[in-house]
């Protein structure tokens, strides 16, 4: 039998909760739900932007590294090359296609920002991955074609080597005797035996060899050339020293016939006797001829006279 007070309302004690205090608690209640919510949404959300930031720095920094300033001249100087630069066509053609596909060779300016939002960094990061594909492309193919171009450019400098390896080794035989220093032929066997010796996968290592293939060369073609010289010029010295010692004749001076003066004339030829005549007087033309020109009486035919 439940017990009333003598009031006749209900007995005291017992845990008696007055009306009001039901709803606060449930209202206390539920605050501390929706607060203990917000902050689990935020410490969620949080964690979401930070790892959502690392996502895209990452991004951001791989896609840099395929785009700083040392790759992109690699790719520039790749793209320079032309299909007869190189042994394989296709290689250029696929740099291009790369090349194309990435946008273009240019510096990238994505970056990721603390205070961005969670979505906005994500976009970034998906942006910085799918250009790093494609610069990554870009690079595979960049080096391809520079390998191409370095492998026909050595193949170039070995035919000129062994080209120049012939001329020098021809130019050593051709010229034994000829030289005016026989040292210089000594130096170009020397560099023909170093070139010789000459291996490697760089083209400058070839090349080198050529040159100083050259300087040999040219040292030897000059000493030729100085031999040449000196040989000709004895050559017309001794010529001259000839004509000179055959050039023995000497004109004489004897008077002229047709007048007072003398000239340069070579010797008359010795006259004959003349015939004797029926009274044993001399008579020579010549003579008379010479008396008349320089004034002097003439001998009459069998007559006596002095000259004087």
């Amino acid at each position: 039998m439940a017990y009333q007070g003598e009031d006749g309302g209900e007995p005291s004690g017992g845990g008696h909760h007055p009306k009001w205090m039901v709803p606060l608690i449930v209202t206390v209640v539920v605050a501390v739900v929706v607060v203990a919510g917000l902050v689990g949404w935020r410490v969620f959300e949080s964690r979401r932007h930070d790892a959502a930031l690392d996502s895209c720095s990452g991004a951001v920094k791989a896609l840099q590294g395929k785009t700083g300033p040392a790759r992109m001249a690699v790719y520039l100087e790749a793209s320079g090359v032309r299909e007869n630069q190189v042994k394989e066509a296709q290689a250029v053609r696929a740099l291009a296609s790369s090349v194309k596909a990435a946008g273009g060779l240019r510096p990238q300016t994505v970056q990721c920002k603390a205070s961005m939002s969670t979505d906005a960094l994500n976009a970034v990061a998906g942006k910085a991955r799918q250009e790093s594909g494609a610069y990554a492309a870009v690079g595979r193919d960049a080096r391809a074609v520079l390998a191409s171009r370095n492998a026909k450019v050595l193949d170039a400098a070995k035919a000129t080597l062994n080209a120049k390896k012939g001329e020098a080794a021809k130019l050593l035989d051709d010229s034994e005797g000829k030289v005016a220093d026989n040292a210089t032929r000594d130096g170009l066997q020397k560099a023909i035996d170093r070139a010789g010796q000459v291996k490697g996968a760089e083209a400058k290592t070839y090349q080198d060899a050529v040159n100083d293939l050259q300087v040999a060369i040219d040292q030897v073609n000059a000493s030729v050339q100085a031999k040449s010289q000196a040989d000709q010029l004895e050559a017309q010295q001794a010529a001259s020293s000839n004509n000179s010692s055959r050039s023995g004749y000497t004109p004489s001076y004897r008077p002229s016939s047709y007048g007072r003066g003398g000239s340069w004339s070579a010797p008359a030829p010795a006259q004959q006797p003349a015939p004797s005549t029926p009274n044993g007087g001399g008579y020579n033309p010549g003579v008379e001829d010479w008396m008349n020109s320089v004034g002097h009486s003439v001998c009459q035919q069998g007559q006596a006279c002095g000259i004087g």
